[in-house]
């Protein structure tokens, strides 16, 4: 795509405006030629009153404009921002046809717009009503937005900023679906990999306890993520398990992803449940036996539901199940399907995703992305209703670049069930120290007198073979230590 800026606007801003109507599309530097190409030329006059924005959007001989103009307020970069994305709005809807529901809300955490508002003096009615008008959002989802901010706003306090969490990655998918892009090994060969992985895991949690221990931060929460932590076997958890109760206990959270019901067993949660592990997830994405073949998992929805009993069984208090909005091959009656035959399971969590095109996945290859997908926007509004009636609230959500309908993905709970872990990462809460492959530490401040916080991401090499050789430069166990140290002075 061609991208020609004609005023004081960040680039990036705009590509992620030109990104809602045309997912995946790059910016390169030089101008590419052809008829298939995409021009987006945007042209912005300041004056005294006000600010007045262009978009032209061209391909071929089919050519949109649309135009805005916005007066000045106490803000003029977001007066800037709000009128190039009015006019992009407009042009985009009359080049494509699809009218994205959040708008010209571009970011990953759409409650942080509402958190702000109401931080102001604003209710949360009056919140959603501006984030209805000024970046044009439909007004379910702008009450949304408020709903995921109140329930954040109940659970965040002073106290659980000065604390952190604990991210344990196990990189590793009995099968990989069609649809991730996520750093996971599926081969035997590979596989093989995880006795040497957990020895490096171990060490890695170590380390990452004792510069917790430096800072004298409290942890609240442990998150054991993947790919899919239980594909390890019952000795292995209580390794892992174990390695990480040898420094923390009581804590407020201790989340075990069980992910795949394929790889769930009565003995794996004996014993994650035996060290403290309160809350898992049961993920069967849909119920649709043809949509779960297509899509790479490994399991039936007849092995969904054992697995399910399993986990009820285990006495394990909080059970979350992950289900996938506009999947290829799935229908928005046969979701509804799902999400009608998981509530009626009772989990205490249901979080609903909106199918996301990855850059490496099979799907992004395949080239199945719909920008407008009926399907995926009628199940999520179903879904949105159905777990209302039946007394689930949102308390968290987040929204991916490449979303099918430019939708969003949100986390439902019972009230007094929310997963914390969620919370404190995606709202940036408190630091959040990783061990794993593919993990990220990412130390976070205190607020300062403004309500900004610091953020310092450190990365640990992306594959396990490169973790398992670390002392390469990649990583190194001090790193962290001293990077702490510097940050937290």
């Amino acid at each position: 795509m061609n991208l020609k800026i004609n005023g004081t606007i960040k680039p990036y801003y705009v590509q992620t405006l030109a990104m809602i109507f045309f997912p995946g599309a790059r910016f390169p530097e030089t101008e590419e030629e052809g008829d298939d190409v995409v021009w987006a030329i945007l042209d912005l006059d300041e004056r005294e009153e006000g600010v007045s924005a262009s978009v032209v959007l061209r391909q071929g001989e089919h050519e949109e404009t649309g135009t805005s103009v916005r007066n000045w307020t106490d803000n003029r970069e977001m007066d800037i921002k709000i009128a190039a994305g009015d006019a992009f709005m407009k042009a985009g809807a009359a080049f494509t046809g699809f009218t994205p529901p959040w708008g010209i809300l571009t970011g990953v955490r759409p409650a942080k717009v509402a958190t702000e508002i109401m931080e102001s003096g604003k209710t949360p009615e009056e919140a959603a009503q501006i984030i209805a008008r000024d970046y044009y959002v439909h007004p379910v989802k702008a009450k949304l937005a408020a709903d995921v901010s109140v329930a954040e706003s109940r659970l965040i306090t002073p106290e659980k900023r000065k604390q952190c969490s604990v991210y344990v990655g196990i990189p590793f998918c009995p099968s990989r679906c069609a649809y991730c892009s996520f750093v996971s090994y599926t081969s035997p060969g590979l596989l093989k990999l995880i006795p040497e992985y957990l020895t490096a895991l171990a060490d890695n949690i170590d380390e990452i306890f004792d510069v917790i221990r430096m800072t004298g931060m409290d942890v609240a929460s442990v998150y054991i993520g993947g790919g899919t932590p239980t594909i390890l076997t019952a000795d292995q958890l209580d390794f892992l398990l174990g390695k990480i109760t040898s420094h923390v206990t009581n804590l407020e959270e201790f989340t075990l992803e069980a992910g795949r019901p394929d790889t769930i067993t009565d003995e794996k949660l004996r014993v994650a449940k035996s060290y403290g592990v309160d809350r898992i997830s049961c993920n069967t994405q849909t119920l649709n036996d043809e949509v779960l073949e297509k899509i790479g998992r490994a399991h039936t929805a007849k092995m969904f539901f054992e697995a399910y009993e399993i986990a009820k069984a285990s006495g394990i208090p909080h059970i979350n199940v992950d289900l996938i909005a506009g999947l290829p091959y799935d229908t928005a009656e046969s979701f509804r399907r799902t999400i009608d035959q998981v509530i009626a399971l009772d989990p205490e969590n249901i979080t609903v995703h909106t199918f996301s095109v990855k850059r490496s996945s099979e799907f992004k290859t395949e080239g199945r992305f719909d920008r407008s997908s009926v399907i995926a926007s009628e199940s999520v509004d179903y879904s949105q209703q159905a777990l209302g009636r039946a007394g689930y609230l949102p308390y968290y959500m987040y929204r991916q670049k490449n979303t099918v309908g430019n939708l969003e993905n949100v986390g439902y709970a019972k009230p007094g069930h929310e997963g914390l872990y969620n919370i404190y990462m995606m709202e940036e809460i408190h630091s959040i120290f990783a061990a794993g492959a593919s993990s990220v530490t990412k130390l976070v401040s205190l607020p300062d007198e403004n309500g900004n916080v610091r953020i310092e991401r450190l990365f640990q090499p992306k594959y396990p073979y490169e973790y398992l050789g670390r002392g390469d430069g990649k990583f190194k166990p001090d790193d962290l230590k001293k990077a702490a140290a510097e940050f937290f002075k």
